[in-house]
């Protein structure tokens, strides 16, 4: 058995529409002060409902102080939203300007040694980061490469191993620095950025190596458009200065 006027499934007051007897104002407010969080529950009612005027007194349930503290929680959240994207802009802006800056960099190095260097100093600096490298795969036949300060020197394959047949690039969050790939920085570096550089049809696998301390600067789901205009940049400049076929 069911008491007379409620819903028995949610213990709720029935109208009109739900069969039951009509309601009188006094059930209502009954029913209200028996469930003071109904309006809680169901706050999509606070659209239709007309609020009564400010009224003070304690025993009046200010219904428009309820809809205005809802309306500013509301704003909060788009403020908070509108900070987030100005936030993201801006760090958007600033990452772009940095890769530009590199850029310009590589462009105005005078001789390949320059090149060279302005990629393991200059570059670090100008992206704030602990380590930058130049890593090039040993060629499988002819003799052994001349050693170049900040070009390290990998074994056949690995660019394959790291990235995989057709990936351009990877990015690497909470890791160790491998010394096969940022030498005695490995030690600094905890995260890191790897760009597929394909220097020449007459040259082996090449990578570009980006280091971090900061666990989280690379993340695997982070863009890789700046990154790479930057790693193509250089291997064009790479091609003009070693006079390389494409």
């Amino acid at each position: 058995m069911t008491q007379k006027g409620t819903d028995a499934a949610s213990g709720e007051p029935e109208g009109e529409d739900g069969g039951g007897v009509r309601l009188s104002d006094a059930a209502v407010a009954d029913y209200l002060r028996r469930n003071p969080d109904f309006l809680k529950r169901h706050s999509q009612l606070l659209d239709v409902l007309e609020p009564p005027r400010r009224v003070d007194g304690e025993d009046i349930v200010d219904l428009q102080q309820f809809m205005l503290d809802r309306l500013r929680r509301e704003v909060a959240q788009l403020k908070e939203s509108r900070d987030e994207l100005l936030y993201t802009g801006r760090a958007n802006m600033a990452s772009t300007g940095r890769i530009h800056q590199a850029v310009l960099a590589i462009l105005e190095a005078r001789s390949f040694e320059h090149l060279i260097d302005t990629v393991v100093t200059d570059i670090s600096v100008i992206l704030d980061l602990d380590a930058v490298t130049l890593c090039v795969e040993q060629a499988q036949d002819g003799p052994a490469p001349t050693r170049i300060r900040g070009v390290h020197q990998l074994e056949p394959g690995t660019v394959a191993a790291l990235l995989g047949p057709k990936r351009t690039h990877a990015f690497l969050s909470d890791i160790e620095g491998e010394p096969e790939l940022f030498g005695s920085a490995a030690g600094l570096v905890r995260s890191a950025g790897f760009l597929r550089m394909s220097i020449s049809s007459a040259t082996p696998p090449a990578l570009l190596a980006l280091g971090s301390r900061q666990p989280d600067h690379f993340d695997p789901g982070q863009g890789s458009e700046l990154l790479q205009f930057l790693a193509q940049s250089l291997e064009a400049t790479i091609r003009q200065w070693l006079e390389l076929p494409a």
